[in-house]
């Protein structure tokens, strides 16, 4: 992969995830603001009561998904192969899941349950005047974020195997095992690799070194060269020659 391939997929890879980023905050701002505002009114002189209602309070399916868009930034960078098309593919089901839940929870019967579950300061009977009146700015701050969790997924469930990673500086390496430790350094490799630490260090060949009498200190594990006899001794001259 040539660097500017490379510096594409890196932009790529940051782009979505600010993406999500900011649709999970916008997300998680919405479940704060406002919804819905009403007026509940008791029997009797007692003047009408303004309600109020937060996304918060209809649903908290948008504050959750928000929360679970931000932990998948975290899946995606730590993830590999197949496992990111799954957390993408996750994310974009979240980003769907959620604007169902703003549609299913600004509807009318909704809003009027939700009113009359949360008129906590009225005593007594209360009967709502008139609609509830929905303030737009949450929920569609909350759509809006929604659809970008949806959009910003589905390119991470195509995209992500092809972008970087954590680093695998951390990762095992294949070091070679007591029989194949060559130097020292070798040694502490496989020693970090989990090998036992109590084993003797092997010789050249992989094979702990036998003393069987024959074998020289230079470590050689050929036998010597034994003298010749016979006829073959008696062709040397008297100087060996």
């Amino acid at each position: 992969m040539t660097s500017s391939s490379t510096g594409h997929v890196r932009r790529e890879f940051g782009l979505t995830a600010l993406v999500i980023a900011a649709a999970a905050g916008m997300m998680l701002a919405s479940g704060g603001q406002t919804w819905v505002r009403a007026l509940l009114e008791a029997p009797g002189p007692v003047p009408s009561v303004p309600v109020e209602a937060t996304g918060a309070d209809l649903t908290g399916v948008p504050s959750g998904i928000g929360w679970a868009g931000l932990a998948g930034i975290a899946g995606l960078y730590a993830a590999r192969g197949w496992a990111r098309r799954v957390i993408g593919a996750a994310v974009a089901g979240g980003g769907l899941f959620a604007l169902v839940a703003v549609w299913t929870s600004t509807r009318t019967e909704a809003l009027t349950d939700a009113v009359a579950t949360h008129a906590t300061d009225v005593a007594g009977t209360v009967q709502l005047v008139g609609e509830p009146e929905v303030q737009t700015t949450g929920p569609l701050v909350a759509v809006a974020g929604a659809a970008l969790l949806a959009l910003a997924g589905l390119v991470a469930s195509v995209r992500a195997p092809a972008w970087p990673g954590m680093s695998n500086r951390y990762d095992r390496v294949a070091v070679p095992r007591p029989s194949q430790a060559l130097t020292q350094s070798d040694l502490w490799r496989t020693l970090d690799a989990g090998d036992d630490p109590t084993l003797d260090p092997p010789d050249g060949d992989g094979v702990p070194a036998k003393d069987d009498g024959h074998a020289a200190d230079t470590g050689s594990d050929t036998a010597p060269v034994q003298p010749a006899t016979g006829p073959e001794r008696t062709k040397e001259g008297p100087d060996g020659r």
